[in-house]
C-alpha cells in the first residue's frame, strides 16, 4: 500500500475512534487510499501560475477565520440541529473532526475519508467558521455558560420570520472565491457532522467575484444600494473593541470570540423597480449612484443630519435608513459582512431576492438590538424589505495547532 494510503488508513482509524466506531470500514480505506495517490501537488501548480485559486487563509489563531479576513465571493451558511442524546463528550468529538476537516480543506487538501480530494486542491481563500447556539452551550456546560445575549432576538413588528431560516444549534459558515470549493467543503462538513446533528437550513450568498472590483470596494446589494460604508476596519483598535468578546466566570470560554447575528431579509425588487433614483436615494439617505450621503460628494463623507433645504426640511430625512441606523450610544457599532441571495421566485413575481445580513459584535444586546429597534420603529426601507429569517450564534475563539474550535468550552 502507498504511503498516502497508509496515512489515510491511520486517519480513518482515528476517525472511527472520534465517531465511536461510526466511520467507514477498512475496504473503503483501501479504495480511498488509491484516490489520494494524486499527481504532484495541484496547489503548487496553481501557485506557480499566480492564480487566485492558490490563495489560502491560515486556520489557526487567536480568532476564527472568516471574520476579519477579506470577504470572499461565495458563502454558504449552514444551521444544524443537534440529535437527541448528543452530550458534551459527543460535542467534543464532533468539533475535533470538523476542525480537522476545516484545517485540511483550507490548506487545499482533501479531508480525511474525502472521496473527491481533487476538488479540494483549489482553496481560493476558503474559510470555515463555526458558531454555537444556546442549546449546544447548555449541553456542553450548563445554562450559566450561555451569554445573556445568546438566544432569539426580541420580536420586531417588521419581522415575518419563517422557521426554515431561523434558529439553530450549530452554525458552519463556508466561504471561498470559488463556488465548487464551497460546494465540496459543505458536503464534507455535513457528512462528518451527521452522526451528531442534522441540517435545519442552508442559505447561499454571493458578492462580486474576486478581481471584478478594486479590493476594498463597498458591496452593493441587489437594490443597487452601497451596503456597508461605515464598517470598522479590520486590524484597527476600533474593530477589536467592536467585535471581540471578553467573557468572565462561566462565559470566559468566549474570550477572543464574538457573536453573529444572521438575518435573511427579503427585498421586494418588483416594487422597488417602480421607484425612481431620487426617491430611492431619499429612502436610503445616500445617492444610489455613488453611495455618497445626500449632504456629501463622496461615499466616505460623514452625513450631515442637521443640514436643511431652502424649505427648512432636513436634507437627509429623519426616517431615512442611515438616519435610523446611526449610533445613538457610542457602543452601537457592528461589523457587517453581508451577502446577496437570489432564488427561484414563486407566483407571478419576477424575483425572490434579498440580503443575508450578517453582523459581528461583542455583545448583541448592547450593540445590535438598539439599532434594530430603531429600524423597526421607522425606516423608509421597510417599505421594500421584510426580515424572514433570524438567528444568533456565539462564535468561539480560534484554536492553536493540536487544539480544536470550541475547546475552551468543551475540552
Amino acid at each position: 500500500m502507498s504511503s498516502d494510503a497508509t496515512d489515510l488508513g491511520r486517519g480513518l482509524s482515528r476517525r472511527r475512534f472520534l465517531f465511536g466506531g461510526a466511520a467507514v470500514g477498512a475496504g473503503a480505506a483501501v479504495a480511498l487510499g488509491v484516490d489520494r495517490a494524486l499527481p504532484p501537488s495541484r496547489a503548487a501548480e496553481l501557485d506557480a501560475a499566480g492564480l487566485n485559486g492558490a490563495r489560502t487563509v491560515a486556520f489557526h489563531g487567536a480568532h476564527q477565520c472568516g471574520i476579519d479576513t477579506p470577504i470572499a465571493a461565495h458563502a454558504t451558511y449552514l444551521g444544524l440541529g443537534l440529535r437527541d442524546g448528543v452530550d458534551r463528550e459527543d460535542l467534543a468529538r464532533m468539533m475535533r473532526v470538523l476542525t480537522d476537516d476545516a484545517e485540511r480543506l483550507m490548506a487545499g487538501e482533501g479531508a480525511l475519508a474525502d472521496t473527491e480530494p481533487e476538488l479540494a486542491t483549489v482553496p481560493a481563500a476558503l474559510t470555515v467558521t463555526f458558531g454555537f447556539g444556546p442549546q449546544l452551550v447548555r449541553r456542553a456546560a450548563g445554562s450559566s455558560a450561555v451569554p445573556a445575549w445568546l438566544g432569539p432576538l426580541p420580536a420586531f413588528g417588521i419581522d415575518a420570520l419563517e422557521e426554515q431560516w431561523s434558529g439553530g444549534d450549530l452554525l458552519i459558515v463556508v466561504s471561498s472565491d470559488d463556488a465548487v470549493t464551497v460546494a465540496h467543503a459543505v458536503r464534507m462538513l455535513l457528512k462528518d457532522s451527521r452522526s451528531f446533528a442534522s441540517l435545519a437550513w442552508r442559505q447561499d450568498g454571493f458578492r462580486r467575484a474576486y478581481g471584478s472590483e478594486v479590493s476594498g470596494t463597498t458591496m452593493r446589494n441587489l437594490f443597487g444600494q452601497v451596503d456597508g460604508t461605515t464598517n470598522p476596519e479590520p486590524g484597527t483598535a476600533e474593530f477589536d473593541q467592536v467585535v471581540w468578546a471578553t467573557g468572565s466566570g462561566d462565559t470566559a470560554w468566549l474570550t477572543g470570540g464574538t457573536s453573529l447575528v444572521l438575518r435573511r431579509i427579503r427585498m421586494n425588487l418588483d416594487t422597488w423597480d417602480e421607484v425612481d433614483p431620487t426617491a430611492r436615494s431619499f429612502a436610503v439617505g445616500r445617492r444610489i449612484a455613488d453611495g455618497a450621503p445626500l449632504t456629501g460628494s463622496r461615499e466616505s463623507d460623514p452625513p450631515d443630519f442637521e443640514a436643511t433645504t431652502a424649505a427648512g426640511n432636513t436634507v437627509i430625512s429623519p426616517v431615512a435608513h442611515i438616519a435610523r441606523s446611526r449610533p445613538v450610544d457610542s457602543r452601537e457599532v457592528i461589523f457587517r459582512r453581508g451577502y446577496n441571495y437570489d432564488v427561484a421566485p414563486s407566483g407571478e413575481g419576477v424575483s425572490e431576492t434579498g440580503l443575508l445580513f450578517a453582523s459581528f459584535q461583542a455583545d448583541v444586546d448592547a450593540q445590535f438590538t438598539p439599532i434594530q429597534r430603531r429600524l423597526d420603529q421607522a425606516d423608509l426601507l421597510n417599505t421594500w424589505t421584510t426580515p424572514i429569517g433570524s438567528a444568533v450564534f456565539a462564535i468561539p475563539p480560534g484554536c492553536a495547532p493540536g487544539g480544536f474550535v470550541g475547546d475552551t468550552l468543551l475540552a
